[in-house]
C-alpha cells in the first residue's frame, strides 16, 4: 500500500510539526517536545484540566480533541504505541491550573502503565490526578473492566470537557464522565488492513470478500470473520448487538456516532445510517444528536464503527455545549434532531 511520506521513522514527528504549523493559534508544545501538545491558552485558570494520549495513527483521536470544551493536552506516541510516562508528566504540568487533572484515555496496557507512572510523578509535585479509562468496545468480552477504548473516546472527551469548562470540580467531572461511559457502547467492522509506516506491512490479512466484526483499531482479532454482507445487514447486526449489550430500551434518547476507520467514505456511512435510523425508530429510541464521519480512525483501514450513548438531561446539556478544536467544532445547534 502506497504512502505519501518521507522517511518512515520521521512519520510521527513530521506529522506533528505540520499540525503545529497549520494550527499555531490553537496548539503549542508543552515544553520542547513535539510529542507534548497542549491548548494554546494552557493552563486555563480555575478549571479542571484534562489530559489524554496514545499512539499515533488514529486522528482525530487523540490530539484532535485538544481544545475549548474538550481536552487540555495530549501526549503522542509512535504509531499504535504508547507515549512515555515523561511525556505524559510534562503535559500534566503544562495544563494544571491548581484544580487537578483528569487522565482520560483508552484502556490499553501500555497507556495504563505509563499514565499511572506519570500520575505518581505529578503527585510528587502536588498535582492531584484522577483517571477515567474508556472501555466502550463490546467486542472485547463481557467483562467491561477489560474492554478496549475505541470511538467512545469521542463522547468521553465531549462530556468531560464540557463539565470541566462549566466549572465542575475534579470529583464531579469524574462522576459525570463515568456515568456517560456506563451508557456508551461501540462495535466496529474491518474490511481491510492498514500499514504502519515503519513496518511497511499490513497489520493483518483479510480476503476481498470477507469482513471482520469487532476487530480492534490496531488489528486485534474481532468476534468473527464472515463473508462481506450488505450495508443493511451490517447495520442490523451491529445495532442488535449494541442494544442488547447496553442499557437501552424503548423511549430512550441517545446520541449515535457512525465513524469511518479511515478509508470508508461518508457516502457509505450514510447508507449505514439510513438503515440504523429505521431500526432505532422501530424500537422507539429517539436520536437526539448524530455524528457521521471520521472521529476515531486506524490509518487507512477500511471499515466503520457505531457508538451509542444513552442520554439524560445532564448528559444532553453537556453534549450540547459548544466545543472547538481544529479537528472538531460544535455550536449549540449542530446535529440536533
Amino acid at each position: 500500500m502506497k504512502k505519501i511520506i518521507n522517511k518512515p521513522e520521521n512519520f510521527v514527528d513530521e506529522m506533528l510539526s505540520g499540525i503545529l504549523k497549520a494550527h499555531s493559534k490553537d496548539f503549542k508544545k508543552a515544553d520542547q517536545s513535539l510529542r507534548e501538545i497542549v491548548r494554546k491558552d494552557a493552563p486555563v485558570e480555575d478549571k479542571v484540566a484534562i489530559a489524554t494520549g496514545g499512539g499515533s495513527g488514529h486522528l482525530p483521536v487523540f490530539l484532535g480533541y485538544v481544545g475549548h470544551g474538550l481536552c487540555d493536552g495530549c501526549a503522542v506516541g509512535n504509531v499504535f504505541a504508547s507515549p512515555s510516562a515523561a511525556e505524559m508528566y510534562n503535559v500534566t504540568k503544562a495544563i494544571d491550573s491548581g484544580k487537578g487533572v483528569l487522565y482520560l484515555y483508552g484502556n490499553y496496557g501500555g497507556d495504563v502503565m505509563n499514565f499511572d507512572m506519570a500520575a505518581e510523578m505529578a503527585a510528587a509535585d502536588g498535582i492531584e490526578v484522577k483517571t477515567v479509562l474508556v472501555r466502550d468496545d463490546l467486542a472485547t468480552g463481557e467483562d467491561i473492566s477489560k474492554r478496549r477504548g475505541v470511538a467512545g473516546l469521542f463522547y468521553a472527551y465531549k462530556i468531560a470537557g464540557a463539565a470541566a469548562e462549566k466549572g465542575l470540580d475534579l470529583d464531579e467531572v469524574v462522576v459525570v464522565t463515568e456515568k456517560a461511559l456506563a451508557n456508551t457502547r461501540s462495535l466496529g467492522i474491518a474490511l481491510s488492513p492498514c500499514v504502519i509506516p515503519e513496518s511497511q506491512r499490513p497489520t493483518f490479512t483479510i480476503e476481498d470478500d470477507e469482513m471482520e466484526l469487532g476487530m480492534g483499531i490496531h488489528g486485534e482479532p474481532g468476534i468473527e470473520r464472515t463473508e462481506l454482507k450488505t450495508a443493511d445487514k451490517i447495520a442490523e447486526i451491529m445495532i442488535e448487538k449494541i442494544l442488547a449489550d447496553g442499557p437501552y430500551q424503548s423511549g430512550d434518547e441517545i446520541s449515535i456516532l457512525v465513524n469511518s476507520l479511515g478509508a470508508t467514505p461518508k457516502e457509505e456511512l450514510y447508507i449505514i445510517y439510513n438503515k440504523v435510523a429505521d431500526l432505532l425508530a422501530e424500537k422507539e429510541i429517539k436520536v437526539y444528536r448524530k455524528y457521521i464521519g471520521e472521529y476515531a480512525t486506524s490509518m487507512e483501514m477500511a471499515g466503520m464503527s457505531i457508538t451509542v450513548i444513552k442520554l439524560d438531561e445532564e448528559l444532553k446539556s453537556l453534549l450540547d455545549a459548544p466545543a472547538y478544536s481544529p479537528f472538531f467544532e460544535q455550536s449549540d445547534i449542530v446535529n440536533r434532531g
